[in-house]
């Protein structure tokens, strides 16, 4: 299979077009035929590894952890690990995980939902993190509640559209 892959961290000079073995699923896992990904800031920073804090938060201190990025991904279920209870081969579904930028990647059942039939897989892909984000800077560290008024200031990024559409 094909994938953007990197050995190191730095700029997108570093990243090259493989071919590479495909993923196998662990027990816990999908694999996952890639459709759509999106890139989001987060993807930059774990790229160039900066702000050092993201070496420190589990993505390699030194050298990469994870060489093929790509966190927000949409597709279809190609294989299920054994104890996979939520989803079956053939599922749509979208999520959040490292290994977007390849032809298949596996992923962790908590970290997917299925995609609404109504969304593309290049809408559903554009959603977990920004999404996400979004959704906990309003309700778990804002505690936003309904008739309460909010002011998100640059909501011309990901993250602040879906803010807006949350509020």
């Amino acid at each position: 299979m094909k994938a953007i892959f990197r050995t190191s961290y730095g700029s997108a000079d570093i990243l090259e077009l493989k071919e590479i073995d495909k993923p196998v699923p662990k027990d816990d896992e999908l694999l996952l035929k890639v459709h759509a990904a999106s890139v989001n800031p987060l993807d930059w920073h774990i790229l160039r590894g900066v702000p050092f804090l993201v070496r420190l938060m589990g993505f390699g201190l030194l050298k990469p952890k994870h060489q093929i990025l790509g966190a927000d991904m949409a597709g279809r279920v190609e294989a299920v690990g054994k104890d996979v209870a939520l989803f079956k081969v053939g599922d749509e579904i979208f999520g959040s995980s490292m290994g977007g930028f390849a032809e298949y990647t596996c992923v962790r059942e908590s970290r997917v939902a299925l995609k609404p039939a109504a969304m593309t897989f290049e809408q559903a892909a554009a959603v977990p993190i920004a999404g996400l984000t979004a959704l906990q800077a309003l309700c778990d560290h804002g505690r936003f509640q309904t008739g309460q008024q909010v002011l998100i200031n640059g909501a011309s990024g990901g993250v602040g559209m879906f803010a807006v559409q949350i509020a």
